[in-house]
């Protein structure tokens, strides 16, 4: 599997996948930036989700990885900001095709939605996934219009 520079970030209902998926991320050989929060304290997700978001627009990383506790607004933020595409995944075949069709570059995840077996694998299978192009091309030059 390619090597990806990943820009990662929750809030504190993400943080404990947050974790494990960095820390898998991090064994499998991808350079990982983690953007917070540092614990399971209360705290605003925007703070944190935002920069994630920002980074991957800028180019620095190529994707981004957003979780919460339902991850629809951690996916909020994150497509506020102009070039992401952010997609809320809940399971493997949602995963292939926020990538396969819409050409995802950010991945929004909710700890309260999904087990940590079922986050990890989706988080492989979205990396994994390529974009298929074609068809899907001129919907994502609209998008990005």
């Amino acid at each position: 599997m390619k090597k990806f520079t990943i820009a990662i970030g929750s809030d504190h209902a993400g943080f404990a996948y947050k974790e494990k998926i960095k820390a898998m991320l991090l064994a499998e050989g991808h350079t990982v930036r983690d953007y917070g929060t540092s614990s399971d304290a209360p705290c605003d997700y925007p703070d944190f989700i935002r920069p994630v978001a920002e980074a991957v627009a800028r180019g620095e990383y190529e994707r981004g990885i957003v979780l919460g506790g339902s991850g629809n607004g951690e996916a909020i933020v994150a497509n506020r900001v102009k070039g992401v595409r952010c997609g809320l995944c809940w399971t493997e075949q949602v995963a292939i095709w926020n990538r396969s069709h819409n050409d995802g570059n950010v991945l929004s995840l909710g700890q309260r939605t999904v087990t940590e077996d079922e986050a990890l694998k989706i988080v492989k299978i979205w990396l994994a996934t390529e974009f298929e192009g074609g068809r899907h091309l001129g919907r994502i030059n609209k998008i990005d219009a």
